[in-house]
């Protein structure tokens, strides 16, 4: 471990006495603290680590077995990092949970202050519906779920359904703004046509007034559904093209078509191709980050820590780890950060390694 930047004065009888004064005013001596509260680099209680799916999904449906989905609420199995164990947490500032969502289930419709995205993993034909209207669910798919919407989930088909769930609690609870309540009437109507926001907003294109509806949803984005086809699409013409990055392969950011932005204030949203056999120069940035891999296989060093990966499986990565990405077979890999958060406040920093 590093040399503390601030070293801590001795402790003397007469100071010791001095201090235990203080406690009893409900004060501290910051000279006490100040290596601990001020660090020379990031310090990260979180570790790297990484969740099988194959592992987990048993699990999940056991979980089905054991639990309806009213009785749950939602029916979700938390990802809990190692290094902070109890907290519900899978970085410093985001949660991360797999749900499941079997045959026939409806969700009750909530809604609550953090701000969601879903991240479709398994199965086709349920549906999730924000402020009156549903998107149907396909593997690959990324689905918002802005703070403060109305929000249901069904599943019409006849298998089951599960989607990794990123929300900003831990941002939420820091500043003690946490609200929610259920849909006066149970379940919300249908008041939208399927896809009526990606035609308003994801074409290139924005209807009069739309400065109306963006402030309404605050800095997040009008579209709340960006089908994966779409975006293979898109990264299949850029290696076409011969686009890539030696330490990210060919990344891209899902964006706010209202703003340019990122697509919700809080959590960052980037998907990337790794070609077959990419070997990835090693990089940090200040962002934790949660990795989902869709399709491929490989592994990613993060510092001292070699972590193995294949489609459906998640993984973490803590702030400023020196992390290189390697694939097998051409892989894709989602990922989620609070990085809108800290660039906000001035905060986020990135290094490539050389």
């Amino acid at each position: 471990m590093e040399p503390a930047f601030f070293i801590s004065p001795e402790v003397t009888a007469q100071r010791q006495e001095f201090y235990g004064r203080l406690n009893g005013k409900n004060t501290a001596p910051l000279w006490e603290a100040l290596a601990r509260l001020v660090t020379p680099e990031p310090r990260p209680a979180c570790v790297p680590a990484a969740w099988s799916y194959d592992e987990l999904r048993p699990l999940l449906m056991e979980a089905g077995r054991l639990i309806t989905a009213q009785e749950a609420e939602r029916r979700v199995l938390v990802l809990e990092n190692p290094g902070v164990r109890g907290l519900s947490q899978i970085t410093q500032s985001l949660y991360a949970g797999l749900q499941l969502v079997l045959p026939g289930e409806v969700t009750s419709t909530h809604r609550h202050m953090a701000s969601a995205i879903r991240l479709i993993v398994e199965g086709s034909g349920a549906y999730t519906a924000v402020d009156g209207e549903r998107t149907t669910m396909h593997p690959g798919d990324f689905i918002l779920t802005p703070a403060w919407t109305f929000h249901d989930h069904g599943n019409a088909s006849p298998d089951p359904v599960v989607w990794l769930d990123v929300l900003d609690v831990p941002i939420v609870n820091l500043f003690d703004t946490s609200f929610a309540e259920h849909y006066p009437d149970g379940t919300q109507p249908v008041t939208e046509t399927e896809g009526a926001s990606g035609l308003r907003y994801g074409n290139n294109l924005l209807p009069y007034g739309y400065e109306n509806r963006a402030q309404a949803r605050g800095a997040a984005s009008p579209v709340f559904t960006y089908p994966y086809a779409q975006t293979r699409s898109v990264l299949d013409g850029l290696r076409r093209a011969g686009a890539g990055d030696p330490r990210h392969g060919i990344k891209m950011q899902f964006s706010n078509p209202a703003s340019g932005g990122f697509a919700m204030p809080t959590i960052a949203a980037f998907v990337q191709s790794l070609p077959a056999g990419f070997a990835g120069l090693p990089y940090r940035s200040t962002d934790a980050t949660i990795y989902c891999a869709l399709e491929g296989e490989g592994r990613t060093q993060a510092g001292a820590t070699e972590l193995h990966w294949k489609a459906r499986d998640v993984f973490m990565l803590p702030s400023w780890c020196p992390v290189s990405h390697f694939a097998g077979p051409e892989s894709v890999l989602f990922s989620f950060s609070d990085r809108p958060a800290q660039q906000a406040l001035g905060l986020w920093r990135e290094q490539n390694i050389d």
